[in-house]
């Protein structure tokens, strides 16, 4: 469980096969022309984490909005349908990109033949794919015991395809660390595809509502990704870099079954087990933890990919610019992370409503286990980065089993009880990763591992000021109390930061002012800043 505005084109116009030394491009400006210096990587990859955490906003509050629309103009089959249709959806999407994507953003060089192979594989499997899960579709609609789900289904069979052709455009504007581009498009296909659902809605369209909004994102995103990158594919096919992409890829492919697999069998072990009841209210505390992730780092593993990939060859600057962004990526998560870990029993009633009390702890415990492995995120982004997928996913197997195995070895004492055994996985997957990202970055493991000791530190006493403003204010109306721990979990993690990594705070404001998001809002943008 680091962007970059486009040129008024909408392209960018550097020769990505060629690389040329800063210095020298800023020693040959004419002084009576001088332009002010491209962007660092640093700064580019900083704004675009920024730009991708501000699309996720934009899209969950827009579909927060949609959802209390529809909601009330759709019934719950309408909604059990279309989620048990889309459960497959991404396995297919898998297959039909096969971690091609992942290899073109990392590799040093491309050129059109490659992505030319890449693109006609996607689309080929794509075509594949959704003509399979189009004849496999009554057979499923067996396994779900809903007729009503084949025609669903089918019709969700174009997503794959949608998808599978915007794969390598995607991947282009994300080697080209065009993130601000790609957050805009994110964020027009979101709306495009809520204002469908709408309309549908409306129009009395029933669960077709749902499932227009589904294929209308992808469709529009393809359409402005396309209209984006001005490469076009050939018609050759390299069979080396056929094989190149299929090595790597498979390993990328690897990470996300042995995940999915993981997830499906943690389902089944809890419900089989405890009862559809109980994995109701550990599903619930995974949504609310996994919405504080979404909304604040699920933007670090691609954007890190990227920017490791770019600086890899360098392994000084790699491995400083790899501990500068572990500082700033615990200070910046672990703050949502320990106020969910106190608040959760305030703020699921608030955001779920009333009923699942048995919901509160397990979320305690699971932000705890989150904000523990916070790291992981980044480590993710490195590992690929580097072009070494595949030690990932030998570390993604073992933790991930022990996962699984921690569940079926727990699940008899009850649903705190498994989450207390994630708490101590992740304690043990962070040490883990101690040892392969220092031996990856040619480091000492104490370095590494030095700035989780200032996350313990700043979760410990956070945590402690927070749990202490809630039973203060439990006689408050509890959003009252909710902003008031908020405030004081805030100011503390912000003062500890500043005691025991002072750099932290200065060097996030002068990446914030630098970028092009920073540049933006007022108070950064500042001199003195």
């Amino acid at each position: 469980m680091i962007e970059k505005q486009p040129d008024p084109a909408g392209q960018d116009t550097r020769d990505e096969t060629v690389d040329v030394p800063e210095v020298e491009v800023i020693s040959s400006i004419d002084p009576t022309t001088r332009q002010p210096p491209p962007p660092s990587i640093g700064d580019q990859a900083t704004g675009g984490v920024l730009w991708m955490t501000a699309q996720k906003w934009v899209a969950r509050l827009f579909g927060f909005v949609t959802i209390m629309i529809l909601t009330r103009l759709l019934s719950p089959a309408d909604f059990g349908t279309v989620a048990a249709a889309s459960t497959v959806l991404p396995f297919f999407y898998l297959l039909s990109d096969l971690g091609f994507a992942a290899y073109i953003v990392q590799v040093d060089k491309t050129d059109r033949r490659m992505l030319s192979t890449a693109f006609w594989f996607s689309m080929s499997a794509g075509v594949v794919l959704c003509v399979a899960l189009f004849g496999v579709a009554p057979w499923l609609g067996l396994i779900f015991g809903d007729p009503d789900v084949i025609p669903v289904m089918r019709a969700l069979s174009l997503w794959v395809l949608a998808t599978a052709v915007g794969s390598v455009p995607m991947a282009i504007m994300r080697r080209e660390m065009r993130f601000a581009a790609i957050a805009g498009i994110a964020t027009i296909a979101a709306l495009g595809a809520q204002i469908v659902a709408i309309v549908m809605a409306f129009s009395g369209l029933g669960v077709w509502a749902l499932v227009g909004q589904s294929l209308t994102a992808p469709v529009i995103s393809t359409i402005f990704l396309w209209s984006s990158v001005h490469w076009r594919p050939g018609f050759g096919f390299s069979r080396p870099d056929f094989a190149r992409m299929t090595r790597f890829g498979s390993q990328v492919l690897g990470v996300e079954f042995v995940a999915m697999l993981r997830a499906s069998g943690e389902a089944a072990v809890i419900s089989s087990t405890l009862g559809l009841a109980k994995f109701g209210y550990m599903n619930i505390a995974q949504r609310l933890v996994q919405l504080v992730q979404d909304l604040t780092g699920s933007a670090i593993v691609p954007v890190a990919q990227v920017a490791f990939a770019k600086i890899r060859n360098d392994a000084d600057r790699l491995r400083d610019a790899y501990i500068r962004a572990l500082r700033l990526t615990y200070s910046a998560l672990s703050l949502p992370m320990t106020f969910v870990a106190v608040a959760a029993p305030l703020i699921v009633p608030i955001v779920f409503g009333d009923g699942w009390q048995e919901s509160f702890a397990v979320a305690q415990i699971l932000a705890l286990a989150g904000s523990l492995s916070i790291g992981a995120w980044l480590d993710h982004g490195l590992f690929y980065g580097v072009g070494k997928p595949g030690r990932w996913f030998a570390y993604a197997l073992v933790i991930d089993g022990l996962t699984l195995g921690t569940t079926i070895a727990l699940v008899h004492l009850g649903l705190v009880a498994i989450a207390w055994g994630f708490v101590v996985v992740c304690i043990i997957a962070t040490v883990v990763r101690w040892f392969l990202t220092s031996r990856l970055l040619g480091a000492r493991w104490y370095r590494v591992a030095g700035p989780f000791c200032y996350l313990l530190v700043v979760t410990i006493v956070a945590g402690s000021a927070g749990w202490g403003t809630m039973l203060f204010t439990s006689d408050l109306p509890p959003l009252l109390s909710v902003m008031i721990i908020g405030i004081v979990i805030t100011i503390v993690h912000i003062v500890v930061t500043r005691l025991i990594a002072r750099t932290v705070i200065s060097e996030a404001v002068r990446i914030l002012r630098r970028s092009k998001l920073g540049k933006r809002i007022p108070f950064l943008a500042r001199k003195g800043m």
